[in-house]
């Protein structure tokens, strides 16, 4: 499918007439609200309850040997899952038209964050890196809201670009550089997952907006050595690559997170060893409540469990579109758009590591995997999703 074809449902009217005018027609078009995508919720809803399910089965012995209370961890994603509700709530009821007018505030509040968790001081240091401002019991990750604002300014700056999206210097360039400055951010953290998932954004979203594929193959040919450069030049991200190209030949140190990983799909089968069951989750899986609870699922669901995971954001990814095609706004499909592939791209990733077919990075699996900012940021972009959808009828 080319960038036209895909672009023209996502325009307000024909692609030629629409890359002229979107701006003005945009702002002609007449919004009628509607009931809020079920599919979405139940699906969401799911995926949260087994949140709930095996965060608790997964932490219950790292957080009584780490913290002397089993229930700590839990209580605290409990906490998430309350407080990213009541986010997702808020955001569902909010206009496309607002999220319009918020986009470019949003994103300069969001690189303020990002710039202020590199101030020694502001940001928390955990296990090395530095993502965390602490705003009294809550610790703030810029880097999840820089996801959805990233969404939000490349649907508004294209909307309001027109017919001049298809030149490479209006085209191109000035998404490129905003995208590449907070990349750069994030890689500094370091969070070389979450640098890499706003490059795919920023693909994705320009394809989907008309931008020419020839021009997108511009900033490609640069970014390949760099990102090999970044690669070579930082010890442990080269440590990573080579382990992921054979972790058997370093199992008791790099390799060994994601060979005990390989153990646990293994053991799991089809039908799984159980729920409760996983003897990996007992300190042989490290991160088995964040980044490898997908190992534990495969282990204690087995294959069945797994692709149960894999359907429900497959569903996803089908509703999601269906808002992107379906809303009656350039500005709303390009948003629709955007943070269905956000979701189901950092799904899709996370799935890979586990499995050994990506490299390792700390990207969690959205709605299911242990992390305040991960859960509550994926909620929120669920609520912008919902608000879209009712619009959309």
């Amino acid at each position: 499918m080319t960038a036209r074809a895909l672009a023209a449902p996502l325009g307000a009217m024909p692609y030629r007439v629409t890359r002229r005018h979107a701006p003005r027609a945009a702002r002609r078009v007449s919004v009628v609200s509607h009931g809020a995508d079920r599919w979405i919720m139940l699906t969401v809803a799911l995926l949260v309850g087994l949140s709930i399910v095996m965060v608790f089965n997964t932490s219950y012995f790292f957080a009584g040997e780490r913290f002397g209370d089993p229930y700590y961890v839990f209580r605290k994603h409990l906490g998430s899952i309350v407080l990213g509700l009541g986010v997702c709530l808020a955001a569902s009821r909010l206009r496309s038209s607002t999220y319009e007018r918020l986009a470019y505030p949003l994103l300069a509040v969001v690189a303020l964050a990002l710039v202020a968790v590199l101030v020694p001081g502001l940001g928390i240091v955990r296990g090395g890196a530095r993502r965390w401002i602490g705003l009294g019991a809550i610790n703030v990750q810029p880097s999840e809201l820089a996801k959805i604002a990233v969404v939000l300014y490349l649907a508004r700056s294209i909307v309001r670009k027109g017919g001049r999206i298809e030149t490479f210097s209006v085209g191109i360039v000035p998404h490129v550089i905003v995208v590449a400055v907070f990349a750069a951010l994030v890689v500094v953290e370091p969070d070389f997952g979450t640098a890499a998932l706003l490059a795919v954004l920023l693909l994705a979203m320009l394809f989907a907006g008309g931008v020419r594929v020839r021009h997108l193959v511009v900033p490609l040919l640069p970014a390949l050595p760099l990102a090999a450069y970044a690669i070579h030049s930082s010890p442990y991200r080269l440590r990573r690559v080579m382990v992921f190209l054979d972790p058997w030949q370093h199992p008791r140190d790099a390799g060994f997170q994601l060979v005990q990983s390989f153990i646990a799909f293994g053991s799991g089968a089809a039908f799984g060893v159980g729920l409760g069951e996983s003897k990996q989750k007992m300190f042989y899986l490290p991160e088995a409540h964040t980044d490898f609870i997908f190992s534990v699922i495969g282990e204690e669901l087995g294959l069945v469990g797994a692709l149960l995971v894999v359907t429900l954001f497959a569903a996803l990814a089908v509703r999601g579109f269906r808002v992107a095609l379906r809303h009656p706004t350039q500005f709303g499909r390009l948003v629709a758009f955007g943070v269905t592939v956000l979701l189901v791209a950092q799904a899709a990733v996370n799935m890979a590591v586990v499995l050994g077919l990506l490299p390792t990075k700390g990207l969690a699996l959205p709605f299911v995997s242990y992390g305040g900012s991960a859960m509550i940021g994926a909620l929120a972009s669920v609520g912008v999703l919902l608000a879209l959808s009712r619009e959309s009828g």
